[in-house]
């Protein structure tokens, strides 16, 4: 093992971790709003429109998210209706069509979780916002999907870790994220060992700081309503204490 070589690669793939990161956060979040109405289709929506939904959260989840990005990226430019379209100026850059890739993925992922946990909100709390008199509206928005993001919170943790690594794909189509700076450091050093050592442990860091951001989150959201709780005991005055007398005979 040639350490200089490993030193090298410390130095050049941490200028990959930028656009790595760029991809991934700009995934999860288009991902994720997407996947909002998705889901609420997905669990509560009428049967064809359900039924849509899960066809589409079905092939995206049962195909290889490299298989899409090859689909998008090499697959429209031979469609002549694309090329002549405005909406080739975005589609021959391929950070766009990575990014469009990425976020079809994350939101079909993200899509099946926030169902599950749409679906696993008691009823009775539902009923008691309708008892309450909120619309439908504000049932979803203050009830349904708070509670339901909490359920899901730990399955939608293994997506942004998922999301992190995936990003690697994009390589396959020039763009220079962690992988990319090292498919190229590796061509012109021929150390393929020591480069690919080196950027396993920078997906390994940020996939462990991933996970220990979501673990905090859920601790914080688990534990956000008791010391709530207790903030207001503490500032709540003290019940006046009664005596208790008996009458004198």
């Amino acid at each position: 093992m040639n350490l200089s070589l490993m030193f090298e690669a410390m130095m050049v793939l941490p200028s990959g971790v930028g656009l790595t990161l760029t991809l991934t956060v700009l995934s999860l979040a288009a991902g994720f709003m997407l996947s909002v109405p998705l889901a609420f289709a997905r669990a509560f929506g009428r049967p064809g429109l359900s039924l849509a939904v899960l066809a589409y959260t079905y092939v995206i989840r049962g195909t290889p998210m490299l298989v899409q990005l090859f689909l998008l990226y090499y697959g429209l430019g031979q469609i002549e209706a694309v090329r002549a379209s405005v909406f080739w100026v975005v589609l021959r850059d391929p950070f766009w069509c990575a990014l469009l890739a990425f976020s079809l993925n994350s939101a079909a992922h993200t899509t099946e979780i926030l169902c599950r946990g749409l679906q696993s909100v008691p009823k009775g709390v539902v009923e008691a916002a309708v008892a309450l008199g909120l619309k439908r509206i504000q049932i979803a928005r203050l009830v349904t999907f708070p509670v339901a993001f909490r359920i899901s919170l730990p399955a939608y943790g293994n997506e942004v870790v998922g999301m992190i690594k995936g990003s690697s794909l994009a390589s396959t189509v020039t763009l220079l994220e962690i992988t990319g700076m090292a498919r190229q450091l590796v061509s012109s050093t021929f150390a393929p060992y020591e480069v690919f050592i080196v950027a396993g442990a920078i997906y390994l860091a940020l996939t462990t700081l991933a996970v220990k951001a979501t673990q905090f989150l859920e601790r914080r959201l688990s534990s956000g309503d008791h010391s709530k709780l207790r903030r207001k005991a503490r500032f709540r005055p003290a019940l006046p204490r009664h005596r208790i007398t008996t009458p004198v005979p």
